[in-house]
């Protein structure tokens, strides 16, 4: 088994969410949040904001560590685990461009509700989820300027 770590970002403007669309050679992938793997000598969080800004084009502003996920694929016979931390991030604006040398072909900003009916990933889902809440709660708070 191989262990991978990635980073990403639920990237919150104006209480919309950044999603991806992934479609690789025709092949349906689905919506999803920017995440990578981390790079030698580059903290999690540097990960996290490099990956936002090449998949989706966004200049995101870490709040604070959400969680990690956890989950298992096969790749050429091998089973990679892969664990991704992620983090609550805001932006100033809607603007962002899908990487296409990734394979995604969309990206927006959406609703909550929207997001999670359009995020493919169950894990995806619950991490926003609980980005959504703590963005909202620290909203509530004053503690997120009110044009983020």
């Amino acid at each position: 088994m191989i262990e991978a770590v990635s980073c990403g970002g639920v990237v919150i403007h104006r209480g919309k969410v950044l999603l991806l669309y992934k479609n690789q050679n025709g092949r349906y992938i689905g919506w999803v949040m920017p995440k990578g793997t981390v790079e030698k000598g580059e903290t999690y969080q540097d990960a996290a904001l490099r990956e936002v800004k090449e998949e989706a084009g966004v200049d995101g502003e870490i709040i604070k560590y959400i969680g990690k996920t956890h989950y298992t694929f096969k790749v050429d016979g091998d089973t990679i685990s892969k664990t991704v931390h992620w983090y609550l991030m805001t932006s100033d604006s809607y603007y962002c461009k899908p990487q296409a040398e990734e394979f995604f072909i969309d990206s927006g900003f959406y609703k909550q509700h929207e997001a999670y009916y359009l995020l493919k990933f169950q894990d995806e889902k619950q991490i926003m989820r609980m980005a959504y809440s703590e963005y909202n709660n620290l909203k509530r708070n004053g503690l997120i300027a009110k044009y983020k």
